[in-house]
């Protein structure tokens, strides 16, 4: 029992680890699901621990992944060769087309059982590399899949499965080409994905679960760098907007609550504790009123950036409420006012940045990111937008393209405001070089690292007015 507790706790750790939140109760409902569901049917044992440690669909990505590491459908290599990838005395080299062949086949039935053993004899005959070198991981997806070239299958699967139809009256003659397409396509992916899962059981049986399944497993979307996401995930993203902003809005009402009783009145404080002896048994606190504050956003919309600044600009519509006022402007080399964009209620979450790229007039006569001219722009043209209850948020990576950073602007926009804070995508060890006038800027006005969603979150949940 030892061992499979080992494999429950390996397993929530590593989810920890990459940002699925597992308390103690979901470990201990883990456990009991495991003694419950028995260890016969793997399958079941997956879709339990799922249902007993996962919060939202979103996470199964991470999950199944890790899972397939710590639960793994089976032990060594197939076919007979021994742990280094070495085939036995006068066994043959895999024949490729042969396996293509079954491929087909297999694709063609659907026929799950097989499609997992041959992704194991992929892996086992076009995957194996510095087998024998001392700390060589030995085995490859990347390789294998290149090798094998499965993607190229379709037109054959297609053909199969005509053929196998052909004489039938079956509901599958009737699909058209394109379903069919869709389909095949859809297997064929699972069978790439069996042979990554493959790879790295192979790999994790060498060098250690936890490592590989530390390294080689994708975390989850809010702890993606923004300038690394890819669709998928800036996707995930736009769909956690508005549970993140419930939680945010929920900090918020909670820091709004204790800022409204105000800070010790000493005066008023010392005289009522004339009738206890001079004791202050009852501080007097100053009453606030508390007044919803102006938001003004600053957004570079170019580039890569362009991920980062749309997710924040529907963070904050979806916290449109918490403030009396919102304004955000865009710009790339020209700064437009894109507020109706991302009116509350109004922004297409898939399309804003084409929006506000096709109807904004953010570009001049040429493409690149240029702040200091957009920030010279906004302060002559919005600065009214800025005034003492205003708290600004300029998003950007502070990249000038080698021209002038306009320093001057950012301080006249810095003392109309009540506070300006900068957040910056990059990380804090490539602010300043190359083209990057981060530090400059930082000189004037606070400047934060947000590389990703979760960061993101964490220094708005703090710097966001009240």
């Amino acid at each position: 029992m030892d061992g499979l507790t080992g494999r429950v706790t390996g397993l929530v750790r590593t989810l920890r680890s990459h940002g699925v939140r597992i308390g103690p109760g979901e470990t201990v409902d883990a456990a009991a699901a495991l003694e419950a569901l028995g260890l016969t049917d793997r399958e079941r044992i997956r879709e339990g621990l799922a249902a007993a440690l996962l919060h939202r669909e979103s996470q199964r990505p991470v999950f199944d992944p890790v899972f397939d590491l710590y639960f793994p459908a089976g032990v060594g290599a197939p076919g007979g060769r021994d742990d280094r990838g070495n085939a036995p005395a006068g066994a043959a080299d895999a024949d490729r087309d042969a396996l293509r062949d079954r491929l087909v086949d297999a694709l063609a039935a659907d026929d799950q059982a097989l499609i997992g053993q041959l992704a194991g004899e992929a892996v086992d005959g076009f995957g194996g590399y510095g087998a024998s070198s001392p700390g060589g991981d030995g085995w490859s997806s990347y390789q294998t899949l290149s090798r094998l070239r499965p993607e190229t299958l379709l037109a054959r699967v297609l053909a199969a499965i005509r053929a196998g139809s052909a004489g039938e009256d079956t509901g599958q003659a009737e699909f058209t080409d394109r379903l069919l397409a869709d389909e095949i396509r859809r297997r064929i992916e699972g069978f790439r994905e069996r042979v990554r899962t493959e790879a790295r059981r192979r790999v994790a049986e060498r060098r250690g679960t936890e490592e590989i399944a530390l390294r080689a497993v994708a975390t989850t979307a809010d702890r993606v760098d923004f300038l690394l996401a890819g669709r998928g995930h800036l996707d995930e993203l736009r769909r956690a907007v508005h549970p993140l902003a419930r939680k945010l809005a929920t900090r918020l009402a909670a820091r709004r609550r204790r800022a409204a009783n105000g800070s010790i009145d000493l005066r008023r404080t010392l005289r009522g504790s004339l009738s206890t002896g001079g004791v202050p048994m009852r501080p007097v606190l100053r009453r606030r009123r508390p007044a919803r504050p102006e938001l003004v956003l600053l957004c570079d919309v170019s580039g890569s950036v362009a991920g980062f600044a749309n997710f924040t600009m529907l963070l904050v519509q979806a916290l449109h409420d918490q403030f009396s006022k919102v304004r955000v402007f865009a710009f790339v080399n020209r700064v437009d006012e894109v507020t109706d964009f991302v009116a509350h209620g109004s922004a297409d979450p898939a399309g804003l940045g084409a929006r506000i790229l096709g109807e904004a007039t953010v570009t001049g006569w040429h493409g690149s990111s240029d702040y200091g001219t957009s920030l010279g722009e906004f302060a002559e043209r919005y600065v009214d937008a800025v005034g003492p209850r205003s708290t600004v948020f300029v998003l950007g990576d502070a990249r000038t393209n080698m021209s002038d950073p306009n320093l001057p602007a950012l301080r006249q926009i810095a003392e109309r405001a009540r506070r300006v804070y900068w957040l910056n995508p990059e990380g804090r060890g490539q602010w300043s070089t190359g083209d990057s006038a981060a530090d400059a800027y930082a000189e004037l006005v606070e400047m934060h690292e947000c590389r990703n969603a979760q960061q993101l979150s964490g220094v708005i949940a703090r710097l966001l007015p009240v």
